[in-house]
């Protein structure tokens, strides 16, 4: 995606869903709108969209729950974070070793 927010109705419209379910993740907290200065309406960063996307499939394809996609979102995102950090470690092992020979 490389818009950076997107409203309410352009989330509805993109992903076929029903209001209703974009209401119980920012209730559960799964994803969280932000209000811009002068903008009277909702809108959602890109990050918050691929939650809601990831969220979409959890609940209709896998038959998770939203506390279990709560879960399986926070833990995704300390994987991730893990794979930062092991690949600046690896990238400044593979520094040192080519520093070394």
């Amino acid at each position: 995606m490389t818009r950076k927010y997107w409203t309410v109705i352009e989330i509805i419209q993109m992903f076929e869903l029903e209001e209703r379910f974009l209401l119980d993740l920012e209730e559960e907290e799964i994803i969280c709108p932000v209000r811009e200065k002068g903008v009277t309406e909702k809108l959602y960063h890109a990050d918050e969209v691929e939650k809601l996307r990831l969220a979409k499939i959890l609940v209709e394809e896998m038959d998770v729950n939203l506390p279990g996609v709560d879960i399986i979102l926070r833990m995704r995102q300390d994987m991730l974070a893990m794979r930062k950090q092991f690949d600046t470690i690896f990238e400044d092992l593979a520094e040192k070793l080519k520093n070394k020979y």
